[in-house]
């Protein structure tokens, strides 16, 4: 695991590649976890539950999060909290890069 040492740009951890979603986890504790996501356009994460609650905050490009059937569009700087025990996708409406941060506690 690569704990961030110096200040930096989000952007430069994670990078893109073709048709494909790619994850790097920076922080993994006990209690919760960082991970960042480079979302290739069209590729996404299919309907699925948590038993957390997880914060998502889009850094480059747009998404389309589905959280219990309800469509919400995402642009880069935006943020939205996927709620514990909710049903989530995620889709690329064009590349996106996100945070997603998970408290177990």
């Amino acid at each position: 695991m690569n704990i961030i040492k110096k200040a930096g740009d989000l952007n430069s951890l994670v990078d893109y590649q073709d048709g494909s979603v790619v994850s790097k986890e920076i922080i993994k504790k006990e209690k919760g976890s960082v991970t960042l996501f480079a979302f290739d356009q069209g590729q996404g994460l299919s309907e699925h539950t948590a038993p957390f609650d997880a914060l998502v905050y889009i850094f480059d490009g747009q998404a389309q999060i589905t959280i219990a059937g309800k469509q919400h569009y995402l642009k880069t700087g935006q943020t939205i909290v996927m709620p514990a025990n909710q049903p989530h996708a995620l889709k690329a409406l064009e590349r996106f890069k996100m945070f997603l941060v998970m408290i177990k506690a």
